[in-house]
């Protein structure tokens, strides 16, 4: 694999900014960010995060040896405090975080690769992470990990592009106007998707109806050959492909679908259906339960097809997918009962989901629901929240443990559907693991989740290191 250098005039072409300190000609091997993991051949980018601010720890990476750095230039005199010299080149740029995204910019162009991009309001990660399993198959793909959605994670997932790579897919974050706009002119994909369009980040977007502008963000930078896919079966990606600049295909289960999944079923654990392309049918098996699961696995398979891999090999890509730790990850507890962990994230549409897989999957058998708060939801949170309760209890879950400060919204929606004040318990985490213990029996199910900001995973750890009863 041939290293990929940057030089300082590269940097200052991509970044628009202007040399102030440097002699010599040094080449960079990477870009980073983070002064406590930087090697002496990257060139450091000092941004502003919610927690730090670069600029502070420049006279850190200057002693670890690193001859190039990028700063803002409002902070030109603060720098020098910390001893630059012209044995370190410094690039002045009016924003950081700006710089850092037109790096990521440049240096995607270098390549010539399918770029997949993905967002939704629900699904995102898994369709993403599907996704890069069915072009596995048949390309070296490199794929966003963790959560290195944002204006800082892209770019840096971005970096990691080198010549041996022949595709890319990289999941878009949002909670803000612009922000998809922004990475996706930084990505530049030949393809985008968005899964659904639903009630999430409402704090920041107000509306439903901002949310969908929001995501179709993605449809402007999307080259002009390319193809936006959507889903047929929702009624705002429905609008949304109806005004759009760029081809689209439709995934679901809808008339207006173009890749379309019929007969589908729950076998034990996981899902199966069959697969239906514009020429071909495949039977395909999930390796997770939900029906739900069915429509990431559609979006990543409409990639597939639209990048020329045959049904076989789309087929093989979903069948190797393994949910990811936190998303509808089942677990077996030492005392027999059935955890699902999907205690990443939570929004109204992805709740809803996993109550409905939680309720097909007891079966006969108990099914609590653990819900810790959904973030993000702006002045619509109450009304949000009672309609969990209410769902939850509409769907046939057994009991409600409740954490957080909306559990007396959701506890007014399970009462109003008729859900007996003794079934709905509310408590902090240690509390709420002391009285699951007491109410799971073997082979019952508890579903747990909640936003990434609610901690829910604390309750997972908990109940698996429960011990089983003794004999």
């Amino acid at each position: 694999m041939d290293e990929i250098f940057w030089t300082i005039d590269e940097i200052i072409k991509a970044t628009g900014g202007e040399l102030l300190a440097g002699k010599g000609l040094p080449r960079f091997t990477s870009i980073s960010i983070d002064s406590r993991n930087i090697s002496k051949n990257d060139l450091f980018v000092a941004v502003k995060g919610q927690t730090h601010d670069g600029h502070q720890f420049i006279e850190d990476v200057i002693e670890k040896g690193v001859q190039g750095i990028v700063i803002d230039r409002e902070k030109f005199s603060q720098a020098f405090q910390t001893g630059i010299s012209n044995d370190v080149c410094c690039i002045l740029v009016d924003d950081t975080i700006r710089a850092l995204g037109d790096l990521a910019m440049f240096h995607r162009r270098r390549f010539s690769i399918p770029v997949v991009c993905i967002t939704g309001s629900n699904g995102k990660t898994t369709t993403k992470e599907m996704t890069a399993s069915v072009l596995g198959q048949k390309f070296n793909t490199l794929k966003t990990v963790g959560n290195l959605n944002n204006e800082f994670g892209v770019p840096l997932t971005i970096f990691r592009m080198n010549h041996s790579h022949e595709a890319a897919v990289l999941e878009l974050g949002m909670n803000h106007p612009g922000e998809i706009r922004r990475l996706s002119e930084i990505c530049r994909p030949d393809l985008g998707v968005i899964t659904n369009i639903g009630e999430a980040h409402l704090e920041g977007l107000g509306s439903i109806a901002n949310v969908m502008s929001a995501k179709g963000e993605l449809i402007e930078n999307i080259k002009q050959d390319g193809g936006i896919i959507l889903n047929g079966d929702d009624t705002y990606s429905l609008r949304l492909g109806g005004t759009a600049s760029r081809k689209v295909s439709y995934f679901g289960q809808s008339i207006y679908a173009d890749i379309r999944a019929i007969d589908i079923a729950k076998k034990e654990n996981t899902t199966v259906f069959t697969l239906e392309l514009p020429n071909e049918k495949i039977s395909v098996k999930i390796n997770a339960p939900g029906q739900f699961m069915v429509l990431n696995a559609l979006a990543a398979s409409a990639v597939g097809y639209l990048t020329g891999l045959s049904a076989t090999e789309i087929k093989t890509g979903i069948e190797t997918f393994r949910p990811l730790k936190g998303r509808m990850d089942i677990k077996e507890s030492r005392r027999g009962f059935f955890i699902i962990d999907d205690s990443y994230n939570a929004n109204p549409g992805s709740m809803e989901a996993a109550i409905k897989t939680l309720v097909s999957l007891k079966g006969q058998k108990k099914g609590a629901l653990v819900a810790g708060d959904m973030l993000e939801l702006g002045r619509n949170a109450q009304r949000l929240h009672e309609s969990i309760g209410q769902v939850a209890a509409q769907s046939g879950v057994n009991r409600l443990f409740l954490t957080g400060n909306y559990v007396n919204a959701v506890k007014k929606g399970a009462q109003h559907q008729g859900m007996p004040d003794q079934d709905i318990i509310i408590g902090d985490k240690t509390e709420l693991v002391e009285s699951l213990v007491e109410f799971l029996c073997p082979k019952d199910w508890v579903l747990v989740k909640g936003s990434r900001g609610a901690g829910m995973e604390e309750i997972v750890k908990q109940l698996e290191a429960t011990d089983a009863p003794a004999a």
